[in-house]
């Protein structure tokens, strides 16, 4: 990775299960607020779910695009379009030739709605009642296209697909256009719009699920010895990345810098990760390493977390492996016990609650944590939140996905 050109964040925007903007989100992850709510659809007692609840998006589509947006395109992408939208004019929509302009919208599942509706016209209408827009709303591609078309992106318009760690790693993609100079400002992020059905039932059938639907606010519980699994969550994060001598020159706000990438894959097992984390830990020391850093630079990590028995203990692990006696003391959030797990966005939703506890210089606090798994050897912020130090300082932030896919990336203060 280059060193010659530098990467930093100058636009914010989400839509999520607890704020309809970016802002919003920051400020109900900071009030420890839930996302996670029952699901008043009749299609969960007519398909008899043994999950009654999600982390269901906070703001409706409706409420911010136009009918005819609404229509053509599928919740996936009319999330990425709001997110992106409000990251474009939080970054001020720089004046940039399309030519170097990028698009970069990861997902793990795409268009999922889009495709299950489709099928059931076909079955119970014909195939003259299939709308004409259908294949390229399914498509996984579908929201890089849609923000690329509406920002006007001509670099390019690419669609990492990654499991729950598409989000983040679409950030690292796009971060690397710009520093090999394919890009000079690319818009990125992740989306997901999976509280559907066949999702659900999906899910609950491995037994990813947590099943309290008697109290779906204290379900997601990372690290807590009463974690069940995952509340499924939706919406969308994009953040504007630009080339830091160019940002810097048009007296553009810069909220941090984009400055490392790990990846690696786990060659273990379709859905578990691999227990010792060995894969997750190069991903993260990968990262610290590109960023010129050594482990003893980051003040805090926004783990993955996802509240299931298995995952929290191997990222625990992972965490350990990679930074030892250096994890000691370091904050470590896990803020899906609020948002619940975006899947292919959440990677990009936690980028950006990184990059605000870089700029705030505040560690958000973990909900739900009652009774600390022994299991897990690191420092929980828990109850209230944590000050981050005053200086330069950088923290990591940790995505994985079914597949092995492991995605860390370092932002630090500018």
């Amino acid at each position: 990775m280059s060193a010659q050109r530098r990467v930093v964040v100058t636009g914010i925007g989400a839509t999520t299960p607890v704020g309809g903007t970016a802002t919003e989100t920051w400020d109900a992850v900071l009030a420890g607020r839930s996302g996670a709510r029952t699901m008043e659809f009749d299609w969960v007692e007519k398909y008899e779910l043994p999950v009654h609840f999600a982390a269901q998006i906070a703001t409706q589509p409706s409420e911010v695009l136009t009918k005819v947006e609404v229509r053509r395109n599928d919740p996936s992408a009319q999330y990425s379009l709001i997110a992106a939208r409000e990251a474009w004019a939080d970054a001020g929509a720089p004046e940039v030739d399309p030519l170097r302009l990028a698009a970069c919208i990861g997902t793990g599942i795409g268009g999922v709605w889009t495709l299950l509706d489709a099928w059931d016209v076909l079955r119970e209408k014909g195939p003259r009642r299939v709308f004409p827009l259908s294949v390229p709303m399914l498509m996984p591609n579908t929201s890089s296209a849609a923000v690329s078309l509406d920002v006007g992106a001509r670099a390019g318009a690419h669609t990492p697909v990654s499991a729950c760690a598409s989000g983040l790693e679409a950030m690292a993609y796009a971060a690397d256009m710009i520093r090999e100079g394919r890009a000079d400002i690319a818009v990125a992020g992740g989306t997901e719009a999976a509280v559907h059905p066949l999702p659900i039932a999906g899910f609950a059938a491995m037994q990813a699920l947590s099943t309290r639907n008697d109290d779906p606010a204290a379900a997601s519980r990372p690290y807590d010895t009463g974690r069940d699994g995952f509340v499924l969550g939706e919406g969308a994060a994009v953040i504007v990345l630009e080339e830091y001598d160019a940002a810097k020159a048009r007296g553009a706000k810069i909220y941090a810098e984009l400055k490392g990438v790990g990846m690696s894959s786990d060659s273990h097992h379709i859905t578990a990760p691999e227990p010792e984390g060995a894969g997750a830990s190069r991903a993260m020391l990968e990262a610290v390493e590109t960023a010129g850093l050594t482990p003893k630079d980051i003040v805090h990590i926004n783990a993955h977390a996802t509240s299931t028995p298995v995952g929290d203990v191997a990222e625990s692990n992972a965490i350990r492996r990679a930074f030892g006696s250096d994890a000691d003391g370091m904050p470590v959030s896990a803020t899906k016990s609020m948002t619940g797990h975006l899947l292919g966005a959440a990677g990009a939703l936690e980028g950006i609650l990184t990059i605000l506890a870089v700029h705030h210089r505040i560690a958000p606090a973990t909900i739900n944590v009652e009774d600390l798994d022994e299991a897990i050897d690191l420092d929980v912020v828990r109850g209230e939140h944590r000050k981050l130090p005053e200086g330069d300082i950088a923290a990591l932030n940790n995505s994985f996905g079914f597949g092995g896919h492991n995605v860390a990336v370092v932002f630090s203060s500018v």
